[in-house]
């Protein structure tokens, strides 16, 4: 059961997580959850549902929700219930995210605008209908983005992936200069390579195998890994902290890293 005697980093904060029903989502909602945190969550498939039960037989305020974040009217009647039932807003994490990869020379426009709507348009349904709420007494708005935003990988075929999380980033940039006035601070997590079902299903092992060997450590992360970092953004403790990009990705965008051949460089030169 939850000990209702500990005070938590997100004490009382109300808070809206897309993306619950597993992998990085269901790891932030426990976190949060843990840390003082009352949650409404969603997502696709009717996972949300189950993971918020699990929380809330150990005492955690807890929600969770089916909802196609896809569907503008769906993601925001989601957005509305959660923060009536809440009363309000403090955090909306933007998690959730579908996928689509493909070699640009076998891009259809079909898996181009489908990518667009699963990766992007979802973040601007949610994030259009908490903006008022979130403008009339601040609040933190954290969404997901990905390495694949900030450098290309040839093995993924991710064109449309990398626009749809390059955009993401842009447009909470541009949201973070917008929302100061208001008190509303603005930033993204882009991970690197995070083992989960998601992206299991996603990536082929060509692909699995070339993003750890470019990992300085190598190593999927875990949802755990981006969850402490979505925490400090949640938290008071990032209140000077807006506009930022944080890469939680093993080091990937840092350096590069090939053991193999830096052994044979030291053979060489010994």
């Amino acid at each position: 059961m939850a000990d209702k005697t500990r005070k938590g980093r997100l004490e009382g904060k109300r808070v809206l997580i897309t993306g619950t029903g597993g992998g990085q989502g269901e790891a932030a909602q426990r976190l949060f959850a843990e840390e003082g945190a009352r949650i409404v969550g969603c997502d696709l498939k009717g996972g949300a549902e189950r993971t918020a039960a699990v929380l809330r037989d150990e005492g955690y305020d807890v929600v969770g929700h089916t909802v196609d974040l896809s569907s503008n009217s769906e993601a925001t009647a989601w957005v509305k219930e959660g923060v009536a039932s809440l009363g309000g807003i403090d955090v909306l994490y933007n998690n959730a995210a579908g996928f689509g990869f493909a070699p640009f020379a076998n891009m259809s426009l079909d898996l181009w605008r489908h990518v667009m709507s699963v990766e992007l348009d979802l973040v601007f349904h949610t994030t259009s209908a908490a903006w008022p709420l979130l403008c009339e007494n601040g609040g933190s708005l954290i969404s997901t983005a990905s390495y694949s935003g900030l450098r290309g990988i040839e093995p993924l075929g991710q064109v449309a992936h990398a626009a749809a999380k390059g955009g993401v980033i842009a447009m909470t940039r541009a949201l973070a200069a917008e929302g100061a006035r208001y008190g509303v601070r603005c930033n993204t997590i882009a991970p690197g390579f995070v083992a989960s079902p998601a992206t299991d299903a996603a990536v082929d092992p060509l692909g699995r195998a070339w993003q750890l060997n470019n990992h300085l450590i190598q190593r999927p992360g875990t949802g755990d890994d981006i969850a402490y970092m979505a925490l400090y953004l949640a938290s008071d403790e990032s209140s000077w902290v807006t506009g930022q990009n944080y890469s939680v990705d093993g080091g990937a965008t840092a350096g590069w890293r090939d053991d193999a051949e830096a052994d044979r460089i030291r053979e060489l030169y010994s």
